[in-house]
């Protein structure tokens, strides 16, 4: 991998290539070049081979990416060749679709753990995770190794939850909650805020 610095766009393309040529693998097409991917994902081909080189040299002139291998190499760049932990903490709605999706995630990233403030929700089983209490975040957290957080709490509760999982050890959270909350530099947020998406959207309508 090169040592200049990778633009977050670039990470946030790499999962996009990895479910298509998953896709692909699926088909038993065994290789694809960057005009086929750019087709298929309204990419510029450029665009996708100046992403990939970043990492290393993947393709053949003439032939273009072995299919296997090349998702073989993303899932070694977004560290997915390895168990990642994911706790979350909000056992309303949006937290409780997000642990019933645990059933079409690969073995490497899954919800683990899940937890909710409301007393009345502790020992609730969603998708065979049982909610529990806040006060055996810590502990659970440190057991199993979670390394990301995920926040489906009011916002008024997110930057509450968020210094938790700071205090737990937690590297990086996904939050949800239409606040933005701070953390120290060393971890990663990024926000999933519906209202700003739809927002936006708002703009390109005729």
């Amino acid at each position: 991998m090169k040592t200049q610095k990778i633009s977050e766009a670039v990470v946030r393309r790499l999962p996009i290539y990895l479910r298509f040529l998953n896709e692909l693998a699926m088909k038993n097409i065994m290789t694809v070049s960057s005009q086929d991917l750019g087709q298929k994902l309204d990419l510029n081909p450029a665009q996708i081979r100046k992403d990939l080189a970043y990492f290393g040299e993947f393709g053949k002139k003439g032939i273009g990416y072995d299919v296997s291998y090349l998702i073989e190499k993303i899932r070694q760049i977004l560290k997915l060749d390895r168990h990642i932990q994911v706790a979350l903490v909000g056992a309303g709605n949006l937290g409780r679709a997000l642990c019933n999706y645990n059933t079409y995630l690969r073995n490497d990233m899954k919800i683990v753990a899940v937890f909710d403030a409301m007393p009345g929700k502790a020992g609730e089983s969603i998708n065979n995770l049982t909610v529990q209490p806040m006060h055996e975040m810590k502990q659970t957290i440190t057991k199993l190794g979670v390394r990301i957080g995920i926040i489906t709490v009011p916002a008024v509760e997110a930057q509450n939850v968020a210094n938790q999982f700071v205090e737990c050890g937690i590297e990086a959270i996904l939050n949800f909650a239409p606040v933005i909350i701070k953390v120290p530099a060393d971890v990663r947020v990024h926000h999933a805020d519906f209202t700003t998406e739809l927002q936006s959207l708002a703009y390109y309508l005729d």
